[in-house]
């Protein structure tokens, strides 16, 4: 279901504080609350006459408190309005931000916190005037977002830029709150009297009091029966804690009673709710953004490295047909460069050049199937004659570097299914592989052995054995990692493509170093039955 705030928002989808749903965790966590600030309620009624000494510097504390933390709710809050364009919030924002500026001047002016009868220009009615004007603000704030809020899902949001809006609305609430600090010091005398001294109230501050107890109740019950989001549940606590604390402020007529400082904490505990729900929520919306753009930042950077290792695994595999091409191509000029052409050799070697033409075609449809997810025909194959076909393509590099080559190939082997040109394609990497690895060795220590037995009941394992320089135990465990190579204008790909070739066809690979020199390469490939695609 899709809900017009000024942005299309699903439901379903909703992160923001204001719109996320509450959990029967945060129920259960505002019920003990609300429960918990009952009973302390309860127990501070039988202390009702107790007199405790006026400490001049717990105002100012309090004061500043509720000024930190009643302007950064409103900050969020109108930072919340900014993305919904949701006048709800807006309402409630400023009713934050009403009640974070009307306690500068209630601090300033407290008798004893700056000076005996406050600053600036206070008289004895100051104090007690905006301390009723603070109360003033909240409960009509959330009366007109719990309002508001009903009528969104049917009307228009509100039109205009977001800035243009907050900068009005914080404009309006700072001359407003500039009016009343004004009619309570210089325009005093046109207030009703209400401190008898600066200790004691007289009956007045029981009917201001009443009213605002009032206020608060009639705030409560709108946001219980509409609540529906996280903020309506603690917006109710925060109403619920005021409420408490006017209860308090409502039966003393003293000042520094122990049931007026109570009311006093009340008053703090009900501006920190909202402040530390709406900090825990915007932190976790931090995280899970952070986690999503690193999580996208991830993925793109894995589907660069496909990309990389695609293009390396094409110019790796495809260099050894291009190099044959190249070789039959100059000894091909040479046979027809002859006195007498030699007709039969020239034929030969044109037929390899194509011949290694069409490998490097299929090499290059074989790794786009590798990496493209394609489907590709498996056959029963013959392991011992795709070893000898491996061979004989590579025979004239063996001859030219004077290897001798071996083959142990044990006879009655169970067919594979694989893929030729795969299966072809690792044994002929590790032969390459081998060649090189035997290039520092003098001739007459070059062997390559390369062997095949049972594997089990129908798999099969093939070993390419070589005399060659071996694996340095230190990269043991990263000879088959892509890019990682030892040799100065290597690719790092080979072993890399070999392996994703075994593994697609349900095998095994690995190395293991041969004494007293070289290394042996192990690949296991299991008879998987029926002929299938990959």
């Amino acid at each position: 279901m899709w809900r017009k705030v000024g942005w299309n928002v699903p439901d379903e989808q909703a992160v923001l504080f204001s719109a996320l749903p509450a959990s029967s965790g945060q129920k259960r966590l505002a019920f003990i609350v609300a429960l918990f600030l009952l009973v302390a309620l309860l127990l501070t009624f039988p202390f009702m006459g107790v007199q405790l000494e006026s400490v001049d510097a717990f105002i100012p504390i309090v004061d500043t408190v509720l000024f930190v933390s009643d302007l950064i709710a409103a900050v969020l809050l109108f930072a919340q309005f900014s993305v919904l364009r949701s006048r709800a919030l807006f309402a409630l924002a400023c009713g934050y931000l009403y009640t974070a500026l009307i306690i500068v001047p209630h601090g300033l002016t407290f008798p004893g916190a700056f000076a005996y009868t406050g600053l600036p220009k206070a008289g004895l009615q100051t104090t007690v005037w905006l301390s009723i004007f603070s109360h003033l603000g909240l409960p009509p704030a959330v009366i007109a977002y719990s309002l508001l809020k009903r009528t969104e899902p049917t009307t228009a949001s509100a039109r205009g830029p977001a800035g243009r809006a907050i900068l009005v609305g914080v404009a309006a609430i700072t001359s407003l709150v500039f009016t009343l600090t004004w009619l309570v010091t210089a325009g005093m005398e046109m207030m009703p009297t209400i401190m008898v001294d600066a200790l004691h109230a007289n009956t007045g501050w029981l009917f201001a009091g009443r009213f605002l107890v009032l206020l608060s109740i009639t705030a409560g019950l709108l946001l219980w029966i509409q609540q529906r989001s996280l903020l309506d549940l603690w917006l109710l606590m925060v109403v619920w804690a005021l409420l408490i604390e006017t209860v308090l402020l409502t039966i003393t007529l003293y000042r520094f009673g122990l049931v007026w400082y109570a009311g006093r904490v009340y008053g703090l505990l009900s501006a920190s709710f909202v402040l530390l729900v709406l900090l825990s929520e915007v932190t976790t919306l931090y995280a899970r953004l952070a986690l999503f753009v690193m999580a996208q930042r991830g993925e793109r950077e894995g589907q660069l490295m496909t990309l990389d290792t695609l293009m390396a695994s094409i110019v790796h595999e495809i260099n050894q047909p291009l190099t044959a091409i190249t070789v039959n191509g100059h000894a091909t000029l040479r046979y027809l460069a002859h006195a007498t052409p030699d007709l039969d050799e020239a034929r030969a070697a044109v037929n390899d050049i194509v011949n290694d033409g069409h490998r490097a075609s299929q090499i290059i449809r074989s790794i786009r199937a590798i990496f493209k997810k394609d489907a590709r025909e498996k056959l029963r194959l013959d392991v011992n004659a795709v070893i000898r076909e491996a061979l004989a393509l590579s025979s004239s590099e063996l001859q030219h570097q004077q290897i001798v080559v071996q083959t142990e190939l044990q006879q009655r082997l169970p067919n594979v299914i694989a893929d030729r040109l795969q299966l072809q394609q690792v044994l002929l990497n590790l032969i390459m592989n081998a060649i090189e690895a035997m290039n520092p060795v003098a001739r007459s220590e070059r062997r390559l052995l390369i062997r095949s037995h049972r594997y089990k009941r129908d798999g099969v394992v093939i070993t390419v054995e070589d005399s060659g320089i071996g694996i340095d135990p230190k990269n043991k465990d990263r000879i088959f990692d892509a890019f990682f190579t030892t040799k100065s204008n290597g690719t790092g790909m080979g072993l890399a493509i070999c392996r994703s070739f075994v593994e697609a066809h349900g095998g095994r690979m690995w190395a293991s170093p041969r004494l007293p020199h070289g290394a042996n390469f192990h690949v296991i490939l299991p008879h998987t039955g029926a002929a299938t695609t990959l």
